[in-house]
């Protein structure tokens, strides 16, 4: 391996797979299928690392990232984005080769694929139990009751049950409220299943977000669940309250391009199209867009602060950083920063270099 010259996410395999480990062990103590959702690491190769744990059935976000894990050979897949009439013809293809369950939130969209799907597909409704971004207002039992109904004349799309993403709990800020926010979009869901057991006793309920599965442990009631960020947590998850900095997998290799010590900042070749423009609020009120620390060699210490990521441009990162830690740098090293939001990192980047010194390649 060569130095390092440019922006480039680096990857610890012992702590991803720990990660993996972890969430595969509390998934199991709640008598739950694990299918995690592979949005966050879109990579073969980290796909093979959940096989070796035994996890058989995966979620993706889109549907061209369901063929990609198709052809890698996974045969069991949730598309977790909501379907509509554009997607019939890829839903076929799919549906053609692997077990393949979509989601869905409309009457208009159920008729429409029941009409032009050549092969039966599983169907999961969308619940929306407090995020407010997609799905049916998991209280609103009359408008669920009417998709219920289309569903049940079905022979296409076979009704599952329902599925959420609980990402209000992504604006919690500590263990307590995280477990107040799952409480509260939990009492929701489990109400479904309630209700609806008579007509439908078979019915599942999936959940996905990495907080509540981080930290709750009374998830007793919800069928399979569907954590992504975990594989490599990050900034925010640790400023949520649900891992530690020693839990983050990655961190971008920045390169030091300028040192202003008057103004006590850091210029590195690090921007929004490396780490995204996504940030975190911390508990001081001010705003970060990842944290800068020590890299020796490819390995990163959390231990070793340098400061904060306070302003980005495309190409450009901003660190402000104390002075003892600036003069200590100079144009040429190279620094690490743990990113606010992996999935975004890992999305603009497309692939990792291990601190093994292996190149991993994500979905193109």
């Amino acid at each position: 391996m060569g130095i390092i010259s440019e922006p480039t996410l680096l990857l610890n395999p012992d702590i991803c797979r720990r990660n993996i480990r972890t969430m595969n062990n509390r998934i199991k103590k709640w008598g739950g299928v694990f299918r995690p959702h592979f949005k966050t690491h879109q990579s073969a190769v980290i796909g093979e690392w959940f096989k070796e744990e035994g996890v058989g059935c995966i979620t993706v976000s889109s549907f061209k990232m369901a063929e990609y894990f198709a052809r890698k050979g996974w045969e069991d897949i949730t598309v977790a984005i909501t379907a509509t009439i554009l997607n019939v013809d890829i839903i076929n293809q799919l549906a053609a080769k692997i077990n393949l369950n979509i989601v869905v939130e409309d009457g208009y969209t159920i008729q429409v694929l029941e009409e032009q799907l050549k092969y039966p597909v599983g169907v999961f409704i969308k619940a929306d139990t407090g995020y407010h971004r997609t799905g049916m207002d998991a209280d609103d039992l009359v408008e669920i009751k009417g998709l219920l109904n289309k569903l049940r004349d079905t022979r296409k799309l076979i009704f599952i049950g329902f599925l959420t993403h609980a990402g209000n709990t992504y604006e919690a800020r500590g263990v307590d409220s995280i477990v107040k926010e799952t409480e509260l979009s939990l009492q929701k869901f489990l109400a479904l299943k309630v209700f609806l057991k008579d007509s439908f006793p078979l019915m599942q309920l999936s959940w996905g977000d990495t907080p509540g599965c981080s930290v709750y442990d009374g998830f007793q009631g919800v069928d399979e669940f569907r954590p992504g960020n975990f594989v490599f947590y990050d900034y925010m998850q640790s400023e949520i309250g649900c891992c530690q900095l020693t839990d983050v997998a990655v961190c971008l290799a920045a390169p030091v391009i300028a040192v202003h010590p008057q103004r006590n900042e850091i210029v590195v070749h690090s921007g929004a199209v490396h780490l995204s423009k996504d940030r975190v609020t911390k508990g001081d009120g001010s705003c970060s867009y990842g944290k800068a620390v020590s890299l020796r060699g490819m390995e990163w210490d959390v231990e070793s602060e340098i400061g904060e990521v306070k302003t980005l441009s495309q190409e450009h990162g901003i660190i402000k950083a104390h002075y003892d830690k600036i003069i200590s740098l100079k144009p040429g090293d190279v620094i690490g920063i743990l990113p606010v939001h992996s999935c975004l990192t890992a999305n603009l980047m497309k692939k990792f270099l291990t601190t093994e010194g292996n190149l991993i390649q994500m979905m193109q």
